[in-house]
């Protein structure tokens, strides 16, 4: 695992990684509108893969993996995660499957605690209950209702991507951002192509527009409005998820995936600009909690010379 510790740099990333990920995401509800989950996945992989290739070329990046099994690894568990998370937006609010997703820090410190041995410290678990707190309030008290098994598969979402971002630094401290995008994106448009076979050979009803996200399978021809905002999110996500992945090389998951709490008044401030969604007491007390959350780690780390617990 990598000694070098930079969480105010990984800060800098996660915000820049939020700006991007809460502008492409809102978009994702006219996509889903005319193509199925599988298809977006395995199209947004196609036009991904390209740019990166042609990036790395340019800037001289290694996208050749130290360590395949690792990167495979990573890859398999946040693909999953990406896939029940967006397919989960087919059935339940959206409040509730980013409550759900946004239980990863949580999952982090268990992990990095029990798994790897890690300890953890009490401002950092201090934060995570402020910060987890703060998206209580962003995504409304309808966030937490909901117990059915189905409700649960969010927090299965949180748990993956917990994992996978645990794997980042974990496993993956060697590998370049390149080369772990690489995977995300590869994984993504595998499991994609394999959604769109299986739906190709087992017929399933399909509602119209966005509740047939999950179940539609391939659709020709795709209008002008699909191909442009699937370009804008291979785009986007290139360089969001880019500045992610190197934040959680640059410094402990515990401290990054607190950090990552911003990506929620990111999305609230995109959703507001784009389609007029306006933002209650509730939410702007959320965000308070959330950036006090980011405060606390960075101020707390920035006192540290060596990384160890907060």
């Amino acid at each position: 695992m990598p000694q070098n510790d930079r969480t105010l740099a990984a800060a800098g990333l996660i915000l820049f990684y939020a700006s991007f990920i809460g502008f492409t995401d809102n978009y994702v509800r006219v996509i889903a509108a005319e193509a199925g989950l599988w298809q977006f996945h395995f199209t947004r992989t196609a036009l991904a893969v390209p740019m990166l290739i042609v990036a790395a070329m340019v800037i001289g990046m290694r996208l050749r993996p130290v360590n395949t099994g690792a990167v495979v690894a990573r890859s398999a568990i946040h693909g999953m995660a990406m896939l029940i998370y967006f397919g989960c937006l087919a059935f339940l609010p959206v409040a509730q499957v980013a409550a759900g997703l946004f239980t990863a820090p949580i999952f982090v410190l268990l992990i990095s605690r029990f798994m790897f041995g890690h300890a953890i410290g009490p401002v950092r678990i201090i934060a995570v209950a402020i910060g987890f707190l703060g998206v209580i309030l962003v995504l409304g008290p309808e966030a937490m209702g909901g117990a059915s098994v189905a409700a649960l598969l969010p927090v299965v979402a949180g748990a993956l991507y917990a994992m996978g971002n645990v794997a980042t630094r974990e496993w993956c401290g060697q590998e370049t951002a390149g080369t772990l995008l690489g995977g995300f994106f590869m994984g993504l448009g595998i499991l994609g192509a394999i959604g769109m076979v299986v739906l190709a050979l087992v017929s399933v009803p399909v509602p119209e527009g966005v509740a047939g996200f999950v179940q539609r399978g391939a659709v020709w021809p795709l209008s002008g409005t699909f191909w442009f905002w699937t370009c804008v999110q291979a785009a986007g996500s290139l360089i969001g998820v880019g500045c992610m992945i190197r934040a959680y090389q640059l410094t402990d998951a515990g401290r990054a995936s607190v950090l990552e709490y911003v990506i929620l008044p990111a999305s609230a401030i995109w959703g507001w600009i784009i389609w007029g969604e306006r933002l209650t007491l509730l939410a702007i007390v959320g965000m308070a909690l959330i950036t006090l959350a980011g405060v606390m780690i960075a101020l707390r780390a920035r006192q540290q010379e060596t990384p160890v617990a907060a």
